[in-house]
């Protein structure tokens, strides 16, 4: 399974938000540190005590906005009474509903909604932040150049401090680009969740091999995408979930798990 609850380890950070339970594997530091690693090298330059603090800034912007995701699934959970709990992990995070609570199952749209509460969540926080950081005359560190000349983000004072640009550029990046890369209808990605939900919704049995179906070929399109544009990374693990989605098809059941 591509994404699936880790098995616990005594290793593993447990706390609470909002009376949701979180747990956060020990492999989740390693795994956002190495993805991180070669932009806060090309940030930090030969200054290895910059690096290292560039590092951790990235490593808590990483933990924080995938929180803010699974907390927005979560909370819709929980919104439509269904219990749940979090665990962050080297594959980033899962909201996974626990006691039934009002309904016995949730309806389509309704876990549709789940499904998109967790983007939806970390671009309020983007906006948020693009919001504050004008409201205080700063220049925001917009991903998209051609997006942030249009709307004049560059337009205010500058940083005078590379964490705190960092930060921001960090905060804005991940909770702009991540939440748009999990909508990609790619099951088990939220997009892909999105569209069975809503093929459901409209009546349409088959909803589970359309939704892999498109699954397969967004996958495809999106790991092409990044082998062709030098992002190994991305190009992999979209070469993965359209492999798992392949699979799920070619062995006649949904090419992914859900809780609900």
């Amino acid at each position: 399974m591509f994404l699936a609850e880790p098995q616990p380890t005594s290793a593993d950070w447990h706390f609470e938000v909002a009376g949701i339970r979180v747990r956060v594997s020990a492999w989740f530091w390693l795994a956002a540190a190495l993805l991180g690693w070669n932009t806060c090298r090309s940030l930090a330059g030969p200054d290895q005590r910059t690096l290292l603090q560039v590092l951790a800034i990235w490593i808590g912007v990483v933990f924080v906005s995938i929180l803010v995701h699974e907390m927005g699934h979560a909370l819709a959970y929980r919104a439509f009474g269904q219990g749940a709990h979090i665990v962050l992990y080297h594959f980033g995070g899962l909201a996974i509903p626990e006691a039934w609570g009002r309904r016995t199952h949730l309806r389509p749209l309704q876990r549709l909604a789940v499904a998109a509460a967790g983007p939806l969540a970390q671009l309020v926080l983007a906006l948020v932040i693009i919001i504050g950081l004008k409201g205080m005359g700063r220049a925001v560190p917009f991903p998209v150049e051609s997006l942030g000349v249009a709307f004049g983000l560059y337009d205010g004072a500058d940083f005078t401090s590379l964490p705190a640009r960092a930060a921001c550029a960090f905060l804005l990046f991940v909770n702009i680009f991540w939440p748009l890369l999990n909508l990609v209808p790619v099951p088990p990605l939220d997009g892909g969740q999105i569209v069975r939900e809503g093929l459901l919704a409209l009546g349409i049995e088959d909803a589970h091999r359309i939704a892999g179906m498109i699954g397969v070929a967004a996958g495809a399109a999106v790991a092409w995408w990044g082998y062709t544009r030098n992002e190994p990374y991305l190009g992999i693990m979209f070469a993965m979930l359209a492999a798992s989605c392949f699979q799920g098809l070619s062995a006649g059941s949904p090419p992914w798990k859900r809780w609900n």
